[in-house]
């Protein structure tokens, strides 16, 4: 992490050295390349909003134990290993602008590393010490796998409705951030109004990250786009921008659309781009996530103000603005 925390982060700084402590010292393994991979990974650059979302969604209820230092990491690390299975199933190459961990040593100890750090995650959550919390996060656990399943089953089907969309991106994306602020009002032992409210929270916000990201892979053109523009389209991914072209825009273009999803691969990536531009899908995407963000800020009124339920607020907000 940078030496400035960004304003999201500055309410608990202190909170995330101990995170970043307490990953390392979790890290540790007698396997070499277990904590070489791992290291990686959790050095690759991410800003870890997931255990942000832990952090503050405790201090926002006036916890003051330190459970949440542990949840928050056990967190990263559940999200971690998604990232490393995620990369051997998609082949990529790049994640953050660095070398993937499955292209530089292999899918082999990529997946097996993935799997350590899972396991690693539910000791954890053992010494956090409630019950609680580890039906909320072995649930996830089961529900990101599932979600991930589906987006596999669906590469490539040009059929996948809006509702089937939100379904998978609810399992595979907005789930662990769901998870993440949840346990962090478990901890604090909060009322089950507040818990509920920062369960949604924390559903709703992830889904908007996901309706962005989706969208920022359609944001360009061709020739000025970053490399991981296009992504979803060569791996032959349905998301919501080729949803909605679909259904707005003529036959032709939807035509065209579903064969580019049928086919993979980037030669039609130009013609896909000028249609998610001219008949609005970026925008409709955009307003979607919108709405998440919205939803998600009328769960904070069950808080008191404080600086971490502003970070809240300012989270859910940079949720959009990414790609303003």
């Amino acid at each position: 992490m940078s030496t400035t925390a960004p304003p999201t982060h500055a309410p608990v700084t202190e909170d995330f050295a101990a995170v970043d402590r307490t990953i390392r010292d979790r890290l540790a393994s007698r396997v070499p390349l277990v904590q070489t991979i791992g290291a990686y990974i959790v050095d690759s650059g991410g800003k870890r909003v997931r255990p942000l979302l832990t952090l503050l969604a405790a201090r926002a209820l006036n916890y003051t134990g330190d459970r949440h230092i542990l949840l928050a990491a056990l967190i990263e690390f559940m999200h971690t290993s998604t990232l490393l299975h995620d990369d051997v199933v998609d082949e990529s190459k790049l994640r953050r602008g660095r070398a993937t961990a499955n292209d530089t040593w292999g899918n082999a100890p990529s997946v097996l590393v993935g799997d350590f750090l899972y396991s690693r995650s539910f000791q954890m959550m053992v010494d956090v010490g409630s019950m609680r919390i580890m039906t909320i996060l072995s649930s996830a656990t089961s529900t990101i796998a599932e979600g991930e399943v589906l987006q596999l089953t669906n590469i490539g089907n040009a059929d996948i409705s809006e509702e089937d969309y939100f379904e998978t991106i609810q399992g595979k994306t907005a789930m662990l951030f769901e998870a993440a602020s949840h346990t962090g009002a478990v901890v604090a032992d909060a009322t089950a109004e507040q818990e509920g409210a920062l369960q949604r929270y924390g559903r709703y916000l992830g889904l908007a990250f996901q309706l962005i990201d989706d969208l920022l892979d359609y944001q360009g053109d061709a020739d000025t786009m970053g490399k991981n523009v296009g992504d979803d389209l060569a791996e032959g991914k349905p998301t919501l921008p080729l949803i909605h072209a679909m259904a707005a825009g003529t036959p032709e273009q939807a035509a065209l659309i579903r064969e580019a999803i049928d086919q993979g691969g980037l030669g039609r990536l130009q013609e896909v781009l000028e249609i998610v531009h001219g008949c609005g899908a970026l925008d409709y995407t955009r307003q979607r996530a919108e709405a998440m963000v919205e939803l998600a800020l009328n769960e904070l009124d069950v808080l008191p103000p404080s600086p971490y339920r502003d970070s809240l607020e300012l989270l859910a907000r940079q949720a959009v603005d990414r790609c303003a």
